[in-house]
């Protein structure tokens, strides 16, 4: 599987940005879909999930409400929509995926085993 992010960019507090995932492959839907990110001297975190399976999704406490992540089917790509940014949200965000049929969508990122490269989101106050 490969994976090609795109949609990151410089944004003002209380904005919003879309994120956009390619994946190849023809077992998208049996794919895990994730989005993580990663700011300066942090360690990799756990943003939102989606699975392939009835459009189950899981999210970080940090952005439930404010952040939506879905699966394009017939494109093969996933979509994280970043709304009401905040300061803290400025990181490279990475899309990622797993093979997991049965939908179990994992928080860490030794869950996922396809990476794409990251995309900088920078939001200013």
């Amino acid at each position: 599987v490969q994976l090609q992010a795109s949609g990151g960019g410089l944004v003002q507090a209380g904005g919003s940005l879309r994120l956009s995932c390619a994946a190849s492959g023809r077992t998208f839907s049996r794919y895990v879909m994730g989005w993580f990110r990663q700011a300066p001297g942090k360690e990799r975190e756990f943003v939102a999930a989606a699975n392939g399976i009835g459009g189950a999704t899981r999210y970080a406490d940090s952005v439930k409400g404010r952040f939506a992540i879905s699966r394009d089917k017939a494109k093969n790509t996933v979509h994280l929509q970043m709304n009401s940014l905040k300061p803290e949200d400025t990181a490279v965000y990475y899309c990622a995926a797993d093979y997991r049929p049965l939908g179990i969508m994992g928080t860490r990122p030794n869950d996922y085993d396809y990476w794409g490269q990251g995309t900088q989101v920078t939001v200013s106050s």
